[in-house]
């Protein structure tokens, strides 16, 4: 930076004070050099030449407000993008900042970004407002003010992840909230508020780094409020209106607080109507299911029968798969939360509540799978909607396994087909579906329709492309541990299906589970999947699997150290049940084949010698 006293400065304080509008204009742009914060005196005295009254009419100009010509107007992104970069240049000294001069200028501020685009010009704008609150209590009362907050809000939501001004919007929101007034506000303030909420919530969502935080911190604040005014302005100005964006909210909070704050609502106003948490629940579901029930419908339409295939009817289909997605997350938690309520001691919720939650989940389950019926009907297996589908009616039947129950089944070959946008053969959708796979197949039916259309062999390659894909260290532990126990539950009743696995398969299966287990002491993962090598070897022996290329001595000694491992008494110290039944299912398994595995044979007893 040049020296305060040198020629530099008194030529650029010589033409901010000239009398043309040319001249203040040069001045400017040779000021912005002196005005980076470092040198107060040299700011304090461009502001001192330049004059308040010629900012205003430069801002005014750059808005399109003031008188001009052609020439002014040709000009005009260039005014404001001067006018706005020397503002926040100068509110880089606390003592301009706090001026009621430029106080006064946060609403027009305001302005530009509701109805500007360029990425610079708002993150100095935004830089200005944060400098102005940050500098003095009127530069914060300010945004009380009719209108500021309302203007404000929208723009927020749309701000990019990573962008700098999310980063100066966080920091400005942090102060202005902290000091929200207890007093009265006007309805325009607290309809800005709720739209704040709103705003805040989308950014929730969809941030990735540390301002994650931020935002959830700005929720929390506005959420836990015991102000009576705030506490209203949420619950039944705008936000109340805008349903969907609500419901966004609500399932924000639930990601990262969990699905019984929902529960614990009543407990964060001090009012006297509080919304008792039933009928909280109740409201939250039933809206979250109407929102289903349109958009499924508008989907069916846009995809089956509307004849607009247009780049802006596939815009309207990604916004409504997207809000789509909302409330199924949002409902999903709500399955979660009564599972967990009805498991546990002391109902924090009437049965009666309980029992109508579950109603509308099953009138909501129905109209999903109708959904992916008419899908199935219209040969389309592809689609995001269709595989969050999927999982929605998954997370349902795990709980519930027998509801929908013939309509369930007669979808489950087509549900097994759903494929993601991005995937090129069929995976998530089965991944989803084995919490309920390995409730049904406890039972001989659900085996029976399993392998009706060979989805037991599509379990079984769900389980080896888990392994295959991370080696001894699968993502998922609990989900590959519910697809083994789809698979044990199968194995077990195949005499009485009269299905046997192919040798490829079995072979595949064998060699995925030696590579899963090794080094393994998990007693979980450990039993599991012995008990299936138990099984699988009732239906072969040790010098057919040796002929398959794929299958050789060191995975042949891999799988008998895993059922050495399985017998050995003090593998089960303090076992649960489930693994006590398999510790049955391997004894009585191994007893009956071991003529047929010598090598196996004598690693197990050497094993248990020792």
């Amino acid at each position: 930076m040049e020296s305060s006293s040198g020629p530099a400065l008194s030529d650029c304080l010589k033409l901010l004070r000239g009398e043309r509008d040319e001249q203040r204009l040069a001045g400017l742009l040779l000021a912005t050099k002196f005005c980076n914060g470092e040198d107060k005196d040299s700011v304090l005295k461009v502001y001192g030449a330049v004059g308040d009254r010629f900012l205003d009419r430069l801002l005014m100009t750059g808005m399109g407000k003031g008188e001009a010509g052609a020439k002014v107007v040709e000009d005009r992104e260039a005014y404001l993008k001067l006018a706005i970069t020397v503002l926040a240049a100068f509110c880089r000294v606390p003592e301009i900042a706090s001026s009621k001069e430029m106080v006064s200028k946060v609403p027009v501020v305001v302005e530009i970004i509701s109805k500007l685009q360029d990425p610079l010009i708002l993150e100095e704008c935004y830089e200005f407002l944060l400098l102005v609150a940050g500098a003095s209590e009127n530069g914060i009362i300010i945004f009380y003010k009719t209108g500021v907050l309302e203007m404000l809000a929208p723009h927020i939501a749309g701000l990019n992840d990573g962008s700098r001004a999310l980063e100066l919007v966080m920091k400005l929101l942090q102060i202005v909230l902290n000091k929200l007034p207890g007093g009265s506000l006007d309805s325009e303030c607290i309809s800005g508020l709720s739209s704040l909420v709103v705003s805040i919530a989308r950014q929730f969502g969809v941030l990735h780094n540390a301002l994650k935080f931020d935002a959830l911190h700005l929720l929390t604040f506005l959420l836990s409020s015991k102000s009576t005014l705030l506490h209203g302005a949420l619950v039944s100005i705008p936000v109340s209106a805008e349903k969907l964006q609500a419901l966004l909210l609500a399932e924000s909070v639930m990601s990262v607080l969990g699905e019984h704050w929902l529960l614990e609502q009543s407990k964060l106003y001090d009012v006297h109507d509080t919304l008792p948490v039933d009928k909280n629940l109740l409201l939250v579901l039933e809206s979250a299911r109407v929102e289903v029930a349109v958009i499924l419908n508008e989907l069916a339409y846009l995809k089956y029968e509307a004849s607009d295939s247009s780049t802006a009817s596939a815009e309207v289909m990604r916004l409504k798969r997207q809000n789509l997605a909302i409330s199924y997350s949002l409902i999903e938690k709500i399955i979660k939360l009564i599972s967990n309520v009805s498991d546990s001691e002391g109902l924090p919720i009437k049965e009666s509540t309980i029992t109508k939650a579950i109603n509308g989940l099953n009138e909501t389950i129905n109209l999903v799978l109708d959904f992916l019926q008419d899908s199935k009907d219209h040969g389309q297996r592809r689609g995001d909607d269709l595989l969050a589908s999927v999982r929605l009616v998954g997370s349902y039947l795990a709980e519930t396994p027998f509801a929908c129950k013939e309509k369930a089944q007669g979808l489950l070959e087509f549900m097994f087909s759903v494929e993601g946008e991005d995937e090129s053969s069929p995976f998530h959708s089965i991944c989803f579906l084995l919490p309920m796979l390995c409730q049904i197949t406890m039972e001989i039916d659900g085996c029976k329709v399993l392998a009706s259309f060979g989805g037991h062999t599509t379990v079984i390659e769900c389980l080896v492309k888990m392994i295959l894909q991370h080696g001894a260290s699968v993502e998922d532990t609990d989900l590959a541990l519910l697809a083994c126990e789809t698979i044990i539950n199968f194995l077990i009743k195949r005499k009485d299906l009269a299905i046997k696995l192919g040798g490829s398969q079995l072979v595949h299966l064998l060699r995925a589970l030696a590579l899963w287990t090794e080094g393994w002491n998990d007693p979980s993962i450990v039993m599991m999947a012995a008990g299936i090598c138990t099984l699988a070897f009732d239906s072969t022996s040790e010098g057919f699997l040796l002929k398959y290329p794929d299958f050789d001595s060191n995975i042949l000694e891999s799988l008998a150290q895993l059922i050495a491992r399985s017998l050995k008494q003090e593998e089960l110290s303090n076992p649960t049940i489930g693994q006590l039944d398999l510790h049955q299912i391997i004894q009585d398994g191994y007893s009956q084949w071991v003529d047929q595995f010598p090598h196996v044979r004598n690693v197990v007893e050497q094993a248990l010698s020792t």
